[in-house]
C-alpha cells in the first residue's frame, strides 16, 4: 500500500512517501526529504507562530503536495507536534495547511507523538539486533518524547519540553554559549528528566534507542562521517563517553565552525549543541552505555498508521 506521512515539527518539515506491506512488516521508501523551516521560532518566548515561520512552512508544505500528487495521490496523514501544541494562533497554521494540502494536520498531544515514533523505531528491529524492552527518545525542537515497550506492548510514555530549539532559545543563546548557559541548560533538562523518571519504569528498559535530527547528527560526528550517510548511521551504535565527547565539541564550537562541519544540515548549525546536551544527560541521568541510533522515527511511524488504517487516515 502506498502512502504518505508529513510531520511538522518545532524545527523541521519532513515528508515520507512509502510503500509499506504490513503482512511482510516491510516499509520501502519511494521518496523521504527534509526541509529545515522553524515553525517555532520565537514560540517559547511569544507563545504565537511567527507569520515568517508560517510562511515558510506552508511554501515547503506545497512543494510536497505536488510530489504527493506525482505520486499517485496516496493517502495522506500529516502530524503537527510541539509548536503547534504551544502556539495561540494554531487556527492560523490549521487553516493554512487545509488550503494547501487539502486535508487538516492532526495536532498531536505528547503520548499520541511518543506512542507514532515509537513505532517507526521499533516495527523493523529483529529481537537479535537489539534487546527490549527499548526505550525510545525521540529529541525534537520543542519537546522529547520518551516511550517504554516491548513491541507491540507500550508500558509508558512521556513528553517534556526539552528540544534543541527551545533550550537554545532558553539558554545557548552565546557564540560559542558559556559554561553559565550550558550550566542552566543542563539543570533545565535534569529538571525534565525527573517528571520521565516519575512516570516511566526506565530501569527496565535494556536498549536506548535515539530518533531524530540531533541524535542522528551527533552519530554522523561520532563516526567520522564527512558527509551525511543514512545507510551509515541507521542502526549504529554509539557509546555514552562518544556522546559526551561530542556535546562537548559543539558546545565549544562557535556557529561558523559548527557550520563547516560536512554532516552538518544548516539548518541544525546553531541549535545542534542543545540537542547533543539532551542526548548526554539522558544517557547520563539513566546510565545507558550506548545508545542505538534509528533513521526511522515518528514520520516511519505515521506511514505505518495508514498501511494499518489508524484513525486520522485521509485519501
Amino acid at each position: 500500500m502506498r502512502v504518505a506521512a508529513i510531520d511538522c515539527g518545532t524545527n523541521s518539515l519532513r515528508l515520507l512517501v512509502a510503500d509499506v506491506d504490513p503482512a511482510a512488516g516491510t516499509l520501502a521508501d519511494v521518496d523521504r526529504r527534509m526541509e529545515i523551516v522553524r515553525l517555532g521560532q520565537g514560540v517559547d518566548a511569544t507563545g504565537r507562530l511567527a507569520p515568517d515561520a508560517l510562511a515558510r512552512t506552508l511554501a515547503v508544505l506545497a512543494d510536497y503536495a505536488a510530489t504527493v500528487a506525482g505520486a499517485g495521490a496516496p493517502p495522506v496523514r500529516m502530524v503537527a507536534t510541539s509548536a503547534t501544541r504551544d502556539a495561540a494562533n494554531a487556527a492560523d497554521f490549521v487553516t493554512g495547511v487545509r488550503g494547501v494540502l487539502g486535508i487538516d494536520p492532526e495536532v498531536l498531544t505528547g503520548d499520541e507523538e511518543a506512542l507514532l515514533s515509537f513505532t517507526g523505531a521499533t516495527a523493523e528491529l529483529a529481537a537479535g539486533q537489539a534487546a527490549p524492552p527499548y526505550l525510545v527518545a525521540d529529541i525534537g525542537g520543542g519537546s522529547t518524547e520518551f516511550v517504554l515497550g516491548d513491541p507491540p506492548m507500550v508500558t509508558a510514555a512521556a513528553s517534556v519540553d526539552i528540544g534543541c530549539v527551545r533550550m537554545t532559545e532558553r539558554h545557548l543563546r552565546g557564540d560559542p554559549p558559556t559554561p553559565a548557559q550550558a550550566a542552566a541548560a543542563r539543570a533545565d533538562i535534569d529538571a525534565a528528566l525527573d517528571v520521565v523518571a516519575a512516570k516511566i519504569p526506565v530501569t527496565d528498559a535494556r536498549t536506548l534507542v535515539g530518533l531524530a535530527g540531533s541524535v542522528t547528527t551527533v552519530a554522523a560526528l561520532a563516526l567520522g562521517l564527512q558527509a551525511y550517510d543514512a545507510a551509515r548511521i541507521h542502526h549504529a551504535r554509539i557509546s555514552a563517553g562518544q556522546v559526551r565527547e561530542q556535546a562537548a565539541r559543539l558546545l565549544a564550537q562557535p556557529h561558523a565552525e559548527r557550520a563547516r562541519l560536512g554532516v552538518m544540515h544548516p539548518g541544525r548549525v546553531d541549535v545542534i549543541a542543545g540537542g547533543a546536551m539532551v542526548l548526554e544527560e539522558i544517557m547520563t541521568r539513566f546510565r545507558f552505555t550506548e545508545v542505538l541510533v534509528s533513521e526511522h522515527d515518528i514520520l516511519d511511524g505515521i506511514a505505518w498508521s495508514l498501511a494499518l488504517g489508524a484513525p486520522g487516515a485521509q485519501g
